[in-house]
């Protein structure tokens, strides 16, 4: 009887770790189809609804500000966004950013973002779905690449932002 618990411990171990393997493999797709994309650069236009520019606007805030703190705290901002591989907001946009923010820092500028990038272009079609934090003093911030469909099935990775400049509501 004792002999049998052991081969059942060293079974079950097995069985963990061919299922281990299996997922490992499935998840692999051969070498030949991974043309990954390293690099791209895209200029995000985010024209937020001050009232008056309806025909411009690519976003609005969709919640009133609280009353705590500075910077926006508490309002939501929806957007659909185009983004260019120019700096121009007039170029056909490349992808579109659709989604949204919220600004949850009371004593500095910064956002909660959850957005999908939708390709639908000749060159590449599907979304990649974006996520993070977003302090906009730094220089220099960083989002999450967390999933993707079509051309980015299961696409991963770092989106660096800089911000280029920003006009005040007028």
């Amino acid at each position: 009887m004792v002999e049998l618990s052991k081969n059942y411990g060293v079974f079950s171990f097995l069985i963990f770790l061919l299922l281990s393997l299996a997922s490992q493999l499935s998840l692999a797709r051969p070498s030949k189809e991974l043309k990954p994309c390293k690099h791209i650069v895209l200029h995000m236009h985010d024209v937020i609804f001050n009232g008056n520019n309806s025909v411009n606007a690519t976003g609005e805030a969709v919640t009133s500000l609280v009353g705590l703190g500075h910077f926006f705290f508490g309002q939501v901002f929806i957007l659909d966004n185009p983004m260019t591989k120019d700096q121009n907001l007039l170029t056909p946009p490349a992808v579109r950013a659709q989604g949204f923010y919220f600004h949850y820092m009371k004593t500095g500028p910064c956002a909660g973002m959850a957005f999908t990038l939708v390709f639908n272009s000749t060159e590449s079609k599907g979304t990649i779905d974006v996520m993070g934090s977003n302090y906009f003093p730094a220089k220099t911030r960083y989002l999450s690449g967390v999933g993707g469909t079509g051309d980015f099935f299961m696409a991963r990775g770092i989106l660096e932002i800089e911000t280029d400049g920003i006009v005040p509501f007028e």
